[in-house]
């Protein structure tokens, strides 16, 4: 069937239960009868380019789109809360919807990274008529990807709240461009957290304060922005597409293990892009449209035959596999040896490796995923020259190697400081040397969390960013062990002051223990043999 001439009716009013009215524009492909409809959430405005990716394109192929702001802006009334009034705006928007004469009675909701949280928002409670989602770069909760392992993701959360000031006022697109460079320049300012919003933004942000504050108790106020516990009662069929160097990829990964446990049946994207790339909007609008036509209009002929598609770096396919983590998958254990080496073997014994971490001079990150920006590996080799990296290196390896699934960090640690924090890396090691990353995780550490023996010493487990990743023949796997990863993670003062306004620093003198009563390891996902390829 030919694309679908589109009509569209701009600032429909859509009252909410508290009396403020939200904005909606209206997608109608012209001559469909009574089409489903495709609902999209948005805080970042509903003309431009979200209006022809997320309106036209799914109203040319016969989908009635209600593209709406959130409120606060764009022409939304009510004051931005973010994340805060999702869960009550949604609703009341979908009750909205079926009072309209032009409602056809399904529903789909569709969007990434914010819009896709907005989904959640709503998902497990909407009825039955909410037939699919579509969801990328995203999950059912922000909480863990702003505190990541117990830190703080200070360049994200600074981006993210600079650039939501700035979007609905004259300059916004100039100001959501500039917001990276503003928000670096702050965090590495040195001041105090508390004042890098006005540093970065010009003004103060209350949702970067509320970041700051809740830090040390945040369950007063992530529970009713954290919709993780009912991802389970999702009755809808859920697409979801993410990308192995995104910020939320460990959260979306295990919304969707939480929707297998409780018998659903997802399907899964990962590929080789970060938060802010626009490859993944393509495919992430094609996946949508696809999964739209088989769950809404009863077309299932662009639906792939294996529900996980992964690409595979390094290797440089896609391959399709029939769940997460992929079958055959096995864990193994890559021990720290004496003299800084990795290996397979048993752990041999050693003198512990030490290196000290100096929040004065905090220890610098090379890639890893950042809320906007390339996030893509880079050659990692100047910040292992510094002498607050530990860094041990496997052999060459004999045959091509495939790790695909969960990466985690067992490590014996003692510490100078009871407050600190733990970064680890995984790294391909090229024959020519270059060095890049390809996963990595923190802990954050304070008094007793994790204990410590009557020794000092405490077993540290760190979780790292899922992988899909070959180590060619001839390359090594190599594991960075160090204190920091600055801005992205905001610098741990060892004193434990309040996030937002703490000032003294303290050095922390580390020493990481490797020996048979100590097995410190990087715990990989060994796949052997290939799924189906692409």
């Amino acid at each position: 069937m030919p694309p679908y001439r589109v009509l569209l009716q701009r600032d429909l009013p859509v009252p909410m239960t508290d009396g403020v009215t939200l904005l909606a524009d209206r997608y109608v492909p012209v001559g469909a009868v009574r089409p489903p409809t495709v609902l999209v959430r948005s805080p970042y405005g509903r003309r431009g380019v979200f209006g022809l990716a997320f309106g036209r394109a799914f109203a040319r192929r016969g989908f009635q789109v209600v593209l709406q702001s959130c409120r606060g802006g764009f022409g939304s009334g009510g004051l931005l809360d973010p994340l805060g009034d999702e869960h009550e705006d949604g609703l009341a928007t979908l009750a909205w919807l079926r009072g309209q004469p032009w409602y056809g009675g399904s529903l789909a909701m569709h969007g990434p990274s914010y819009l896709g949280y907005a989904q959640w928002a709503i998902a497990p409670f909407a009825g039955p008529d909410l037939k699919a989602m579509a969801t990328s770069v995203t999950a059912s909760q922000f909480r863990d990807a702003a505190y990541v392992g117990g830190a703080f993701a200070l360049e994200s959360s600074l981006i993210w709240t600079t650039l939501t000031a700035s979007m609905d006022t004259r300059f916004g697109g100039a100001g959501a461009l500039l917001a990276p460079r503003r928000t670096r320049r702050a965090a590495l300012s040195g001041r105090p957290l508390g004042e890098l919003d006005v540093l970065s933004a010009g003004r103060g942000l209350p949702f970067f304060q509320d970041l700051l504050a809740h830090h040390a108790d945040p369950a007063a106020y992530w529970g009713r922005r954290d919709f993780s516990a009912s991802v389970g009662e999702v009755e809808a069929a859920v697409t979801m597409v993410g990308g192995w160097y995104d910020v939320f990829l460990p959260w979306q990964v295990k919304d969707y293990t939480t929707m297998r446990a409780a018998g659903r049946r997802p399907y899964l994207t990962i590929g080789p892009w970060y938060h802010a790339d626009i490859r993944h909007g393509r495919v992430a609008n094609a996946d949508a449209l696809a999964w739209f036509k088989a769950h809404l209009l009863g077309d299932p002929s662009g639906l792939r035959a294996q529900p996980v598609r992964l690409y595979v770096t390094g290797a440089g396919e896609w391959r399709d596999y029939p769940d997460w983590p992929v079958p055959g998958m096995r864990e193994q254990r890559w021990h720290l040896q004496p003299g800084l080496a990795l290996s397979t073997g048993n752990p041999r014994e050693g003198d512990p490796d030490r290196y000290r971490y100096d929040p004065a001079h905090p220890t610098p990150v090379l890639g890893g995923p950042v809320l906007l920006g390339n996030s893509e590996p880079r050659d990692n080799r100047r910040l292992e020259a510094r002498r607050d990296v530990l860094v041990y290196t496997g052999p060459e390896l004999r045959e091509d190697t495939d790790m695909i699934g969960p990466v985690s960090a067992d490590l014996y640690l003692r510490s100078s400081t009871e407050h600190a924090d733990v970064v680890v890396r995984v790294c391909d090691v090229h024959p020519d040397g270059a060095s890049y990353n390809v996963c990595e995780g923190v802990r954050r550490l304070s008094p007793g969390a994790p204990p410590a023996g009557s020794d000092g010493i405490r077993r540290v487990q760190v979780d790292l960013w899922p992988v899909g990743h070959r180590f060619r023949r001839g390359h090594r796997i190599r594991l960075h062990v160090a204190g920091g990863a600055y801005p992205r993670i905001a610098r741990n003062l060892g004193t434990g002051e309040p996030l937002g306004t703490g000032r003294t620093m303290v050095a922390a003198d580390h020493e990481v223990f490797h020996d048979p009563a100590h097995p410190s390891a990087v715990v990989l996902p060994l796949v052997r043999g290939r799924s189906v390829g692409r």
